[in-house]
């Protein structure tokens, strides 16, 4: 006779525990049909025609409630896995009773590239793709592809069907991965999604949700809504542990300054408790409705440090093609490159945008020196060059097609020269005698550099990597001691955390620009804190104003700016040693 391994059996018993679990709970009265409450309709459709999951097919409801009028558009609830919850229900009850505002529930299915012979081949299951991963996609095809064509439809007796565009009157929720793909889309979108309904959430290590609750304890705070719900039979598989992943969930959203309720039980994997417990979840996420919901405060002290409340971002200028290579002067003044269109913009404290060279021969990065001279990459002319106070133009370094520099207090220029992803880069030191010199060579896309506040260092982004790299820099200006340093988050979607420019305040913080935003080291190389931006991109950054404390950022076509509690360190100030870090 087989003998069962002592584990499996453990196994076993464990599913069965959590199979047979006895689950009662109240029936919330939302739940069940009333007397003299008008019920909306429901209707179904398909949709095959996405272009965000190619090739995919799925059936989708609309519930239209009694009470809408196609004057006026109405609030929206996306809910993953088609109809659950009674929620067709629910939302008769809760609308009528003014718990709720007048909603229309999109009740979406997973997709699923059908087979060409259904006989002999199985559909291609697309659930866990569209649910499980982190990134924009999912919140983009709800966007971009479902509720526009929900609006094309119309009610039963002909109405016009009209969302709100306002993500203050949407709300998204699901079950298992139809809930950490309804957190996704939201924590994605705050703009388009504030409130998230999570029951039985797979925040494990399918897709990487696992990460969240890391991501969400370092970003700046967004405005949501949470209400959870978990059982301590849930499973515990190969990819984690749903109880414990959800519990460690709520302290993260808690840690962070979010609006989060929840609701613990002791079920298994199942919709038992989710069922029971959605009208009082409903309730929660619309109260106060229609006003917003608010942003929260951290518990993350290197963000509470730094943030201002009463500061966000600021636009300073837009409809450039690329901006980069933003410098400030010693008032403070900002000066920044359009690309593309080989151009310098100066920004002074009537934040006036004013050009100063329409022809600076597609400089990239630029900074100025202790006797206010401005150094910048000319790249079309395959030269460094400086601009003296009064304008005057000369080559301190020629053949030499750079992408950043940055200019030490003692004269010293350091400049990055990628040769694409794959190639080695290299970095040049300029002595102020014009002496050019090799100091490294290896790094994959070399990209931005930034000199430490004491200026025996010298950080480097390898873009095309996650890594940020340390130099000391030895007596006679060349490096030494090369060292991964900086560790960067990279985004689902990407291969590499692409980080660019970068700046350092004077206690000593890295301010790194990536595809996640501007990721905030300590002096160790550890992330602390991620800022994103209004429109998500970051190019490079530096610190300017009068006072020095304002953060700007190229962006794109756009460049911003941020007021924080802190001062840049200016490489021609004398070097300041800042406060040994924390280990």
């Amino acid at each position: 006779m087989k003998r069962i391994p002592f584990l499996l059996l453990l196994f076993f018993v464990h599913f069965l525990q959590a199979q047979n679990t006895v689950e009662n709970y109240a029936v919330d009265p939302a739940s069940e049909e009333q007397p003299n409450v008008p019920k909306g309709e429901v209707l179904k459709f398909t949709f095959e025609n996405s272009k965000i999951f190619p090739g995919t097919w799925r059936e989708y409801w609309v519930y239209i409630p009694a009470q809408y009028k196609a004057d006026k558009p109405a609030c929206v609830y996306v809910n993953q896995d088609g109809i659950q919850w009674k929620a067709p229900t629910v939302f008769d009850n809760l609308i009528h009773k003014g718990e709720m505002p007048v909603t229309i529930g999109v009740f979406v299915m997973h997709g699923k590239v059908r087979a060409e012979y259904s006989n002999e081949a199985l559909d291609r299951f697309n659930r866990s793709f569209e649910f499980d991963g982190l990134g924009d996609s999912y919140a983009r095809f709800i966007l971009d592809e479902i509720l526009p064509e929900v609006e094309k439809q119309k009610t039963s007796d002909g109405r016009a069907i009209k969302l709100s565009k306002n993500g203050n009157d949407r709300a998204i929720g699901g079950s298992s991965s139809g809930a950490v793909c309804a957190f996704t889309a939201a924590w994605e979108r705050p703009d388009a999604f504030t409130r998230v309904f999570s029951a039985i959430g797979t925040y494990i290590g399918l897709r990487g949700a696992d990460r969240y609750p890391i991501l969400i304890r370092k970003y700046e705070p967004k405005p949501l809504r949470i209400y959870m719900q978990d059982g301590s039979n849930d499973l515990n598989i190969y990819a984690g542990d749903w109880w414990m992943a959800n519990h460690t969930m709520l302290r993260a959203l808690t840690f962070s300054g979010y609006e989060v309720n929840y609701q613990w039980g002791v079920g298994g994997h199942n919709g038992k408790q989710g069922t029971a417990v959605f009208p009082a979840a409903m309730r929660y996420l619309w109260k106060d409705w229609p006003k917003p919901v608010p942003v929260g405060k951290s518990q993350n002290q290197f963000l509470s440090t730094l943030l201002k409340p009463e500061h966000s971002w600021e636009l300073v200028g837009e409809g450039y093609r690329f901006t980069e290579g933003p410098t400030v002067n010693q008032a403070g003044d900002l000066f920044f490159q359009d690309i593309p269109n080989g151009k310098t913009y100066k920004v002074g404290n009537t934040n006036k945008v004013e050009i100063v060279n329409e022809t600076s021969f597609n400089a990239t990065g630029a900074e100025f020196d202790k006797e206010a001279n401005r150094y910048e990459v000319a790249q079309k002319a395959s030269s460094i060059v400086k601009y003296s106070p009064d304008g005057k133009k000369v080559d301190i370094a020629t053949n030499i097609v750079g992408n950043d520099l940055t200019v030490a207090n003692n004269g010293n220029v350091y400049v990055t020269v990628p040769d694409g992803k794959e190639k080695p880069s290299l970095i040049f030191l300029i002595r102020p005698n014009g002496e050019k010199v090799e100091v490294d060579k290896g790094l994959l896309y070399a990209n931005g550099l930034a000199l430490s506040p004491d200026q025996t260092l010298l950080y480097v982004t390898e873009s095309a990597s996650h890594w940020v790299y340390s130099y000391q820099i030895l007596k006679d200006g060349t490096l030494g001691s090369k060292q991964k340093f900086g560790w960067l988050h990279v985004r689902d979607a990407d291969e590499n955390a692409w980080g660019d420019g970068l700046t350092c305040d004077r206690d000593g913080r890295i301010y790194v620009t990536t595809k996640a935003g501007i990721q905030i080291l300590d002096q160790t190389g550890r992330v602390n804190a991620i800022l994103p931006t209004p429109n998500g991109n970051a190019s490079n950054v530096a610190f300017g104003g009068k006072d020095f404390d304002i953060l700007y950022v190229t962006a794109n076509d756009k460049v911003y700016k941020r007021k924080l509690n802190t001062k840049g360190a200016n490489n021609w100030d004398k070097p300041n040693k800042p406060e040994a870090p924390k280990l």
